[in-house]
Parts: structure tokens; C-alpha cells; sequence
């Protein structure tokens, strides 16, 4: 029997206008803090919070993003690769973004954001976390746009065979990923407005970690290690990184607190 599966062979570039290469990748990246900002302003507006504390808010996120995901990923990735060649650190358009390191620029820029604006820094987590989930899902569809961060090989009848990379049918690991990513966002959502927009300090970020961690724990299995040193590891570096934040969404979930709502 011949199996029928997903042949793809989109270009990872839109179009060039000259010089300039306009790709899916960058789109994507750029339409996740749109979103998300959208989604912010609804949930600001919400809770009577003024918009210019958004705008201030959303620059420590996209700086805390893009550092913290290039720096996590030459870090946890291919530290001695960039070490000898510092200045290609900077190349963030070649490509190398690690979520992990991105998770911990995003929680570092918002005990600042919260220490500077006198709010409870939990506040401020279980907030942003929403739209994280949300930009993950952006993220993860830009992958799949670059044919890049695939699965193993399979013969499941939605394998995809990424042409740019070979023949061989794979599990579209980007889509699982982004799927979840995707079903996070929306049941964090629901549950904030479930609560009424005051939910237990710690909740939201709890349940981030744990859905989107957890999954990536999962969903590594199936994967192709991303750098080489990873065929040596039984559980492969996205892994090891995804643990630790799974245990502190579970002691966040289980710990005592009251429910406190936020005042202006």
C-alpha cells in the first residue's frame, strides 16, 4: 500500500525587494507581540490599568524576548561555537532562538518591570504568560515556514516531508508544538476571565509552565536533536531545561495563598 503523505516545500522568504528578504519567520515573530499586545489591552482595560503602563510593559518584553531566546540558545546550544566567533552572536537573522532562554529574559524583565512600577511582580507574570503561550504558537508556525526544528521519521499518515531538508516522511513536530502552544493560550485566557480577572497569585504562570513544559517534554521525544551533541544524551538539552520549570509550576499550584485582587 503507498501511504499519501504532506509534501512541504514552502520557501521560508516571502518575497525580496532588492536588497531586502522579507520572511515568514519575521512576520510571524512580529505578529506575536501584535496579538499579544491586543490581548494585553483587553485585559488592562479590564482591570482599569492605564495603557501607557502597557507600552511600557511590552518593550521590556520584546527586548527581554529577543536577547533572552539569542542568548539562551548560544548558552544552552552551541556556547563554544559562538565563543570563538563572539560577533556572530549578533547574526540573530541566521537563526538560533532558544524558548528556555527566552522564558528566563521574560522572567528577569518582569521582576524589574515590577520592582520599577511597585506591583506584585506574580501580577505581572501570570498576566504576560496569556500571551506567551499565544506568541509560542507564532513562533513554532514560523518554524514549520523554515522547514526547521522537525521530528523523527515516520509513517503516520500526516507526516510531512520537509523537500528542503529530505525525502523522508516526519513527524511535523512544529505544528504539535504550536497546537499546544496554541490550546494553552485559550484555556489561560478562559480561565483568567473564569476567575474575573483576579486569579490566585501564581496560577496562570503555574499552569504555563507545566502546559507548555510539560508538552515540550513530550513532544521532544519525537524530535530530531537540534545540535549534535544531543544523539549522546538520553534526554536531549530541551528536555533537561523544561524540567525544572514543570516542578515550579507545580509547587506554584500547590502552595497556600489567598487570592488577591489587584488594586490600581
Amino acid at each position: 500500500m503507498t501511504l499519501c503523505y504532506i509534501t512541504w516545500s514552502v520557501s521560508p522568504e516571502m518575497f525580496n525587494i532588492g536588497p531586502i528578504t522579507l520572511r515568514w519567520y519575521g512576520l510571524l515573530f512580529a505578529l506575536s507581540f501584535v496579538f499579544g499586545y491586543m490581548v494585553m489591552q483587553r485585559i488592562f482595560k479590564h482591570e482599569n490599568q492605564p495603557i501607557t503602563l502597557l507600552d511600557e510593559l511590552a518593550t521590556y518584553m520584546i527586548i527581554a524576548t529577543v536577547i533572552g531566546a539569542r542568548l539562551g540558545h548560544v548558552l544552552f546550544y552551541e556556547p563554544a561555537a559562538y565563543f570563538a566567533h563572539p560577533l556572530d552572536i549578533l547574526k540573530i537573522w541566521e537563526g538560533g532562538l532558544a524558548s528556555h532562554g527566552a522564558a528566563v529574559g521574560i522572567l528577569i524583565a518582569l521582576y524589574i518591570f515590577a520592582r520599577r512600577k511597585h506591583k506584585p511582580v506574580l501580577w505581572a507574570m501570570d498576566r504576560v504568560v496569556i500571551v506567551v503561550a499565544l506568541a509560542g504558537f507564532f513562533i513554532r508556525t514560523g518554524n514549520l515556514m523554515n522547514s526547521e526544528i522537525f521530528g523523527k521519521p515516520t509513517d503516520l499518515p500526516w507526516a510531512f516531508i520537509f523537500t528542503r531538508v529530505s525525502d523522508i516522511p516526519r513527524h511535523p513536530t512544529q505544528i504539535y508544538e504550536g497546537l499546544s502552544y496554541l490550546a494553552t493560550f485559550f484555556f489561560l485566557l478562559n480561565y483568567y476571565y473564569r476567575k474575573s480577572g483576579a486569579p490566585r497569585p501564581g496560577n496562570l504562570l503555574g499552569m504555563f509552565f507545566i502546559a507548555v513544559f510539560g508538552m515540550r517534554i513530550l513532544i521532544e521525544f519525537l524530535k530530531e536533536p537540534q545540535v549534535g551533541f544531543e544523539n549522546q544524551l538520553t534526554f536531549n538539552m530541551g528536555q533537561m531545561l523544561s524540567v525544572p520549570l514543570v516542578i515550579i509550576g507545580i509547587y506554584l499550584l500547590l502552595r497556600r495563598t489567598p487570592p488577591v485582587k489587584e488594586q490600581n
